[in-house]
């Protein structure tokens, strides 16, 4: 049924319009600043001038030659992508796994250590930082792309939403399967990994970004500069001089454009992911 036009619908689209550019502003200032020369950003700071490029179509990526030149973006750009499509890619497993286990395998305790495992939530990620290091340079493990990937492949978040999409679909496919003679291993990568598509997509995307937002983490573990990752390589780029703030935001563009990527291509299953709906059952 068709929303009736009036007052009402005139105060939502006016408040949606006014939340969508309170975040689009930013990064348009920013993908402009970038296609600019380094005293335009400057002066066009108090005008409307500030979110338009420059009026010189030469410009636009003179910017983005000269960072490229300056420093190794390709190779930073190509660290984030192999942490973050390997870390994502292992969340899928790990917390899959897990949230089987929990929802369709019974074992003695499992309410228990699930509800410990919920508890845990409430606990900061910067208080166990500290532990987390010392266990990875016990294993020998500081300085390797290993050590930026592996300590927080399992989140209770993901276990929790991969436990509810599985929950959802019926023992009774998992009986015939077994009827079939399908073992576990079988019934879990070929019935309910395909039938949980959003929840695999949703912890994807999650994961990815998440990895990709990364600073603190790779800037304790790794301390060679041909392994950084684009967030700690945009702090070694913001503090080398001369730093020019056209070049610096042409750098925070380049990084932003994969998260955009990827979450236009995953969006309608992000949606049924995190609405708790789509296990895939027709």
């Amino acid at each position: 049924m068709r929303q009736k036009f009036g007052p009402a619908m005139v105060l939502e689209y006016t408040l949606l319009f006014l939340l969508a550019a309170l975040f689009i502003f930013p990064m348009l200032w920013m993908v402009v600043s970038s296609m600019k020369p380094e005293a335009d950003v400057y002066n066009n700071l108090s005008s409307l001038k500030a979110f338009l490029p420059s009026l010189n179509p030469a410009n636009w990526f003179k910017t983005y030659q000269e960072v490229v030149s300056r420093f190794s973006i390709g190779t930073y750009l190509m660290n984030s992508l192999f942490y973050s499509l390997t870390f994502a890619a292992g969340s899928i497993l790990i917390n899959s796994l897990a949230g089987f286990a929990f929802a369709k395998i019974n074992f003695s305790g499992k309410k228990i250590v699930f509800g410990i495992m919920l508890a845990l939530l409430i606990i900061p990620v910067e208080t166990i930082l500290i532990p987390q290091f010392t266990i990875v340079n016990t294993l020998g493990l500081v300085n390797t792309r290993l050590a930026v990937i592996l300590p927080a492949m399992a989140s209770v978040f993901n276990i929790y939403l991969f436990r509810n999409f599985f929950i959802a679909i019926p023992e009774e496919i998992i009986e015939s399967a077994y009827l079939d003679g399908a073992t576990i291993i079988k019934i879990f990568f070929k019935i309910m990994l395909p039938m949980s598509k959003p929840a695999i997509a949703t912890v994807g995307v999650l994961s990815f970004i998440s990895s990709w937002n990364d600073y603190i983490w790779p800037l304790m573990v790794l301390t060679d500069s041909s392994k950084f990752s684009m967030q700690v390589a945009i702090t070694t780029i913001n503090t080398t001089q001369p730093v020019y703030i056209n070049q610096v935001m042409a750098v925070l563009t380049i990084s932003t454009i994969p998260l955009i990527i990827i979450y236009i291509v995953a969006q309608k299953y992000i949606l049924q992911g995190l609405g708790g709906s789509g296990t895939g059952i027709k």
